[in-house]
């Protein structure tokens, strides 16, 4: 069984740890604040207040081989970067670490970070389709530009299988599963479970679509058209802000 660490007790590290406690019991947290300690100490097998900072300390606490390593403390400086090294100096294969500063991302995953989670980020990466379409009701990335969704059945697939819809050819995404529309009570609540696609399976008005596919190719069968000139649109906005900032940098008067 993997062996988890848990350094510093951050919202996001706590809420791995109420999920990861519930399946395994080899859990090592390490946190400044015996608050935080005594709150966890009955869901790990090992719990330290300690300086973080303290390498002796460091060293001693996890002196046992550890799997996964979660990184969330309040720092976003010198602080983070160095428990990250060290972390990778002990030869944590994963390392997963919480920063509130995408300037940061680059430089802990050159000092060891296996992965970095920006929770604003990658919650407006999930939130922002669901916005921009009433038929998407879930959007989760998955890796680059591959993304699982789950879409209200188009118009254009309504009477059609997946087989005569040729959606793989035509739209370029893959249907993993379905939730029946007759399977929802009258409220339109999609508390109905996913069933295995049934290839010969003609889809109705309301059935939601579990589907994966590339960014782009999800959000034009979903109804988001990201065109050409959306994309001109979105880099003169972004180099427009930019050059803002700069000049107010410029501005600001030296002390």
């Amino acid at each position: 069984m993997k062996q988890f660490a848990f350094i510093g007790l951050g919202p996001f590290a706590m809420s791995m740890l109420e999920r990861i406690s519930e399946i395994s019991g080899q859990i090592i947290a390490a946190d400044e604040s015996p608050e935080r300690i005594e709150h966890v100490k009955e869901m790990v097998s090992v719990a330290f207040t300690m300086n973080l900072l303290d390498e002796e300390a460091f060293e001693r606490a996890f002196h046992e081989p550890v799997d996964v390593a979660i990184v969330d403390i309040e720092s976003n400086g010198p602080e983070l970067l160095l428990v990250t090294f060290r972390l990778k100096k002990l030869g944590v294969p994963e390392i997963i670490v919480k920063s509130n500063s995408e300037e940061y991302e680059e430089i802990l995953r050159l000092v060891g970070a296996t992965r970095v989670v920006n929770s604003d980020r990658e919650a407006a990466l999930r939130v922002t389709p669901l916005v921009l379409s009433s038929s998407l009701t879930n959007f989760m990335p998955i890796g680059g530009d591959l993304v699982l969704a789950e879409v209200i059945a188009p118009d254009f697939v309504v009477g059609k299988s997946v087989i005569e819809g040729d959606l793989r050819n035509t739209r370029h995404i893959n249907v993993v599963a379905v939730k029946y529309a007759s399977e929802m009570d009258s409220s339109g609540s999609q508390s109905a479970i996913f069933r295995n696609l049934d290839t010969k399976y003609r889809f109705k008005d309301g059935d939601v679509l579990l589907v994966t596919g590339k960014e782009n190719d999800v959000f034009e069968f979903s109804g988001i058209q990201k065109t050409i000139e959306h994309e001109k649109e979105r880099a003169k906005t972004i180099s427009f802000l930019k050059g803002m900032f700069s000049r107010k940098k410029k501005d600001v008067p030296k002390k």
